[in-house]
């Protein structure tokens, strides 16, 4: 009974942390849709497949939050897949609070951050000019915000206010990301983390793979389990950065759940993938 309460409290630590979030970015979408929908649509057409250079740059903030609001943004097509790359690579959830509270390692925060920008720009940047048509990603901004309402059946442009339809919105996507949360907090209290660190093969070339695949695990848990390896000398900082740049949080989860085109979602989940891998063994190469 108190593994359940310990994952119950857990779990409602870490999503209610994302209920700000998630009602400003839908308030933000009924705002669009019902009041802004031309003045946006000239806007989009003007930052257009530069938004991955505010993606990166909005991702630094340590809460996933932002690669949450981001799904929804690209599930209603107002980012590009570029910028949502963008966002999703350069969040780093808990782990820069994390690094700031251990003094030693205080030195290594600045160079994450720079680090996990530049990759996310570049990655970002890429995916929009060159990656959109070799991986056959729409990456329209001609936003169709109507498509994400009509996903989850709620019809809020049938008469109802913005804040009504944005709490709607807000709930649903609440319940969603709790239940998932609930399932994963028990799987890793479960295996433990001392466990999942030993997974992580210490100086051996592969880290970085092994690392980006749990940072795919949808938990802030996670981020800070991998600055803790890093912190104790078990991960290098190019794992740390590939399990880092794989860490979007819920946003990943989200990202399934308002766009329902499944193979795309692969095909960025992919792409994020290799990106991650590949930066954390040329990091790890240099000798950092």
């Amino acid at each position: 009974m108190e593994f359940i309460k310990e994952i119950f409290h857990h779990t409602i630590e870490d999503t209610i942390k994302m209920l700000p979030f998630l009602f400003a970015a839908y308030l933000i979408i009924e705002y669009i849709e019902h009041k802004a929908k031309g003045k946006l649509e000239k806007f989009l057409h003007r930052f257009g497949r530069f938004g991955a250079i505010g993606g990166s740059v909005l991702g630094i903030f340590p809460q996933c939050g932002f690669s949450v609001m981001a799904s929804n943004f690209f599930a209603g097509k107002i980012i590009t897949a570029g910028t949502l790359v963008a966002v999703f690579i350069s969040t780093s959830d808990e782990a820069i609070p994390f690094l700031m509270a251990n003094p030693e390692k205080a030195g290594v925060i600045l160079p994450v951050i720079v680090l996990k920008v530049l990759i996310a720009l570049l990655t970002g940047l890429m995916m929009d000019f060159f990656g959109g048509k070799v991986l056959n990603i729409k990456s329209s901004h001609h936003h169709h915000i109507e498509e994400l309402c009509s996903h989850d059946g709620c019809n809020c442009h049938k008469g109802s206010g913005i804040f009504k339809s944005a709490i709607h919105h807000t709930v649903n996507i609440f319940v969603f990301i709790f239940v998932f949360s609930l399932v994963i907090n028990g799987a890793v209290e479960l295996i433990g983390e001392e466990n999942l660190g030993k997974v992580l093969m210490n100086g051996s070339f592969l880290q970085p793979v092994l690392a980006a695949i749990v940072g795919f695990i949808p938990n802030c848990a996670v981020s800070v389990l991998l600055a803790e390896l890093y912190v104790s000398g078990s991960l290098s900082l190019g794992s740390l950065i590939a399990g880092l740049c794989t860490g979007a949080g819920a946003g990943l989860v989200v990202l399934f759940k308002v766009n329902k085109n499944i193979k795309e979602n692969l095909k960025i989940l992919g792409y994020i993938s290799v990106s991650a891998v590949l930066s954390g063994i040329i990091i790890q190469g240099l000798g950092f």
